[in-house]
């Protein structure tokens, strides 16, 4: 690596491309643990991301990374709930967290504010943290990615960095399983979504003010997620196909389905659009390989979700905290990393599987509410041990409990009295 870089090593144990929920997760979770981890990210944070609604699952990472009680000291919004206008007739409807889960609120938050939160505890923690690197290719010995190419803002010539695990937290950019892997895309939500942000919002009345408001139309459906005291997001969300018809712009589609929406409606009856517009189409997929020889994916780069019930940055998060357990023990035992890291993408797969099955069904608005209720529960809880309203909300929080990737373990892969690689040498 070039001399340039003053302070950084070039062997570590893992890299991680990509500095992101799912990859300071990760990396501040293994430097915690005592590795030496190298994240490199193309961006210099804060920068902005969409996806300000979080949900409860991604309390238990931050939970692990010390991070709950700085949340509440920077002023991020509590989120308790949800208001949902979908369904047959367009019935309002309210979900509590505290109905189905231990934790009883997650956050609305900026999300620049809330990533480099989490990528400033990486570095805290031990991390090494490169910003306005960008990855160009990996590095392969024999077959095996053994390290990555990367440049660096502003200076001349690629640079190189080596470890025993490439970690590809690139996001939809999917630097690394691009390359060694297809992707499926699910038909059934290509969908594309538009949004901006408005200032001196009405907010939700009474016990729902802090809840994201969901409300679907005819043809597609809004968020509505309050950022602070008067900012809240707003995005619409339809079929690829619905968003061409009549050749209208999307702005266009979005002020037209907005003056048939109620609540939302009324939520901006007094307010300014604040910022312009975004847009993003065709986002939920899956790698067909989240791991190879000496690489493994995380978060955005393995799959992603509609983003319905913003199950995102939990997903990624979650995703991160495992991996970081199951990392760890492939470094002392290199010996059960294939072992290891098959047991870590089936216990993924299905975690995604799971939240997908139930968004693709969901998306049936012709339905009443007692239906997505025994929804969930047919899929979380056949045993029917709580109430389908309590099954509904552990599976919208990320939380159905019993889920392997929620309990994840592979001490049973490594030989008992084998000793650590590291005590080994």
């Amino acid at each position: 690596m070039s001399s340039t870089l003053f302070g950084v090593p070039e062997e570590f144990d893992v890299i991680v491309i990509g500095g992101g929920p799912a990859g300071s997760t990760t990396a501040g979770l293994l430097a915690e643990r005592g590795h030496r981890v190298l994240v490199l990210d193309r961006e210099r944070f804060p920068r902005y991301h969409v996806g300000e609604s979080l949900i409860p699952a991604f309390m238990r990472p931050m939970k692990e990374l010390g991070l709950t009680e700085r949340m509440d000291a920077r002023g991020f919004e509590r989120k308790y709930g949800g208001t949902l206008v979908w369904g047959n007739a367009q019935v309002p409807w309210n979900f509590s967290f505290i109905e189905g889960t231990t934790h009883e609120y997650a956050y609305h938050t900026r999300r620049a504010d809330m990533d480099s939160l989490i990528l400033d505890r990486a570095r805290e923690l031990g991390a090494f943290i490169i910003e306005e690197a960008t990855v160009k290719e990996p590095i392969e010995t024999e077959g095996r990615v053994t390290g990555v190419r990367f440049t660096l803002r502003g200076t001349d010539g690629m640079h190189e960095a080596r470890a025993k695990l490439v970690i590809d937290a690139s996001g939809q950019a999917r630097l690394l399983s691009r390359k060694y892997a297809d992707v499926t895309w699910h038909e059934e939500l290509r969908n594309v979504a538009v949004w901006t942000y408005f200032d001196n919002c009405e907010r939700l009345p009474g016990d729902e003010y802090t809840n994201i408001l969901i409300e679907g139309l005819d043809e597609g459906w809004f968020w509505a997620i309050p950022i602070d005291k008067g900012t809240i997001s707003v995005g619409y969300v339809t079929r690829s196909e619905e968003a061409n018809k009549d050749g209208k712009s999307l702005e266009d589609l979005f002020k037209d389905e907005m003056a048939k929406s109620t609540k939302l409606k009324k939520m901006l009856e007094g307010a300014n659009q604040s910022a312009g517009w975004r847009t993003a189409r065709d986002w939920s997929y899956t790698s067909q390989s989240f791991t190879g020889n000496g690489w493994v994916c995380v978060g955005d780069s393995a799959a992603f979700v509609d983003p319905l019930f913003s199950t995102g940055v939990a997903l990624a998060t979650l995703a991160g905290s495992t991996l970081s357990k199951i990392v760890d023990k492939i470094i002392q035992h290199p010996e059960i990393e294939e072992q290891a890291l098959k047991r870590y993408v089936t216990a993924y797969r299905g975690f995604f599987d799971e939240i997908r099955t139930f968004v693709e069904r969901f998306y049936d608005r012709t339905k009443y509410k007692e239906f997505y209720h025994s929804l969930a529960q047919e899929m979380v809880d056949p045993d029917r041990e709580r109430t389908p309203s309590a099954n509904f909300v552990q599976l919208i929080s990320g939380l159905s409990g019993k889920h392997p990737m929620l309990t994840l373990t592979i001490d049973d892969l490594i030989d008992e009295g084998a000793e650590p690689a590291a005590e080994q040498s």
